[in-house]
């Protein structure tokens, strides 16, 4: 991609812990580390669409703390000082603004590609035609740039993006102006957005110039900017995580839509031509896995009888399940734990995830009484 241009700076924010996609992300081990459907994880794909387009030196990963050698593991091409370690999670907002400021004081005021660890894409080549398209006017015009994504379905697990007036047509890459950002509709109103032909799909990727959103991070999030500018003056001396620390735990907890995007007074997105999953939960990986005539979906050695509309998902090939008379349940096998969940009820088990993490004594155990 030869055009592209060459003061290009990646960041991946790969710091969430995944409990929608508990027992196969853990606490210890979240969902951007895992191998779904490959040898590559949700992290080494995001990393993998930039590769050859950003060099590595100029590739930045956010995380927690915690996951810095996960990160240093799964990704050893990103030099250790680009890994940086949040101390605590305060929404997107804090690492956009973190990541800006890293940004600028390394390389002056390039083009940032905001990505996330949890995505999956298809064609890539696709999706580098788009980006490429981003960054060229997101330096011409100093617009903040967003990813919209063409709906194929009226989904209710994404936010939307109202586009407005067409602002440039750059091969098959189509631009708009972003009118509103509108939270996760109910089935009624995502069928009456994608009857419309106003909405995308919100992806939560974004590309800027470091000018562009400095300027409103310190029209907007004065306070983030204070005190992770006197974070980063401490970037690479013994009192870098210790002040890291200290002004994280001064910020507030909020996204970058709510904090910026919403307000900010020039917001266009491209339209993506690609095949985007957001793998917030086990339903999102539903059309990646084999299924049956009953619409069973299945990863693993599976034998239903009666049984309709599942997802099962065997973490061991080796393991066998059955089922039996059941419809609409998510049965996920990983290591020694299992998850059994109605399909409605899915996001509750983040819930019960924080529990078991909160609680782990108050889980109920029992034997078997012996017959008499």
């Amino acid at each position: 991609m030869e055009s592209i241009d060459k003061n290009l700076v990646a960041i991946i924010m790969a710091g969430g812990v995944g409990t929608r996609f508990w027992p196969l992300s853990t606490h210890e081990r979240p969902k951007q580390f895992i191998q779904l459907f490959d040898d590559r994880s949700l992290l080494q794909k995001s990393y993998d669409r930039v590769a050859g387009i950003v060099p590595d030196e100029r590739v930045i990963v956010l995380t927690n703390r915690q996951f810095t050698p996960l990160v240093r593991e799964q990704l050893p091409n990103v030099p250790d000082h680009n890994i940086i370690g949040e101390p605590e999670r305060k929404d997107t907002a804090a690492a956009v603004c973190l990541g800006t400021l890293v940004a600028m004081k390394r390389f002056g005021n390039p083009v940032i590609v905001i990505l996330t660890a949890d995505h999956l894409i298809d064609p890539v080549e696709n999706f580098q035609q788009t980006l490429a398209s981003a960054v060229k006017e997101a330096r011409e015009t100093g617009a903040l740039y967003t990813f919209g994504i063409k709906p194929t379905h009226p989904a209710t697990g994404y936010g939307y993006l109202e586009v407005g007036q067409k602002t440039a047509m750059d091969q098959d890459v189509e631009h708009f102006q972003v009118v509103s950002f509108k939270e996760k509709p109910s089935a009624e109103v995502a069928g009456q957005y994608l009857e419309s032909g106003r909405y995308l799909w919100n992806s939560g990727m974004f590309v800027w110039t470091v000018d562009a959103i400095f300027g409103e991070l310190a029209l907007h999030l004065p306070k983030h900017v204070e005190h992770l500018t006197k974070a980063v003056e401490k970037m690479g001396t013994n009192q870098w995580e210790d002040e890291l620390q200290e002004r994280f735990a001064a910020l507030a907890r909020i996204s970058i839509d709510y904090a910026v995007m919403e307000k900010a007074r020039d917001v266009r997105c491209v339209a993506g031509e690609f095949s985007w999953k957001d793998v917030g939960g086990w339903l999102a990986i539903q059309d990646f896995l084999a299924h049956d005539a009953n619409g069973n979906f299945i990863k693993g050695r599976v034998h239903a009888l009666d049984a309709q509309g599942n997802l099962v998902f065997c973490d061991q090939p080796q393991e066998t399940l059955a089922m039996v008379g059941v419809s609409d349940v998510v049965v996920v096998r990983a290591g020694e734990k299992t998850l059994v969940a109605h399909k409605d009820r899915l996001e509750d088990v983040k819930h019960i995830v924080e529990s078991m993490i909160a609680q782990p004594e108050a889980m109920t155990v029992s034997g078997i009484r012996s017959p008499p």
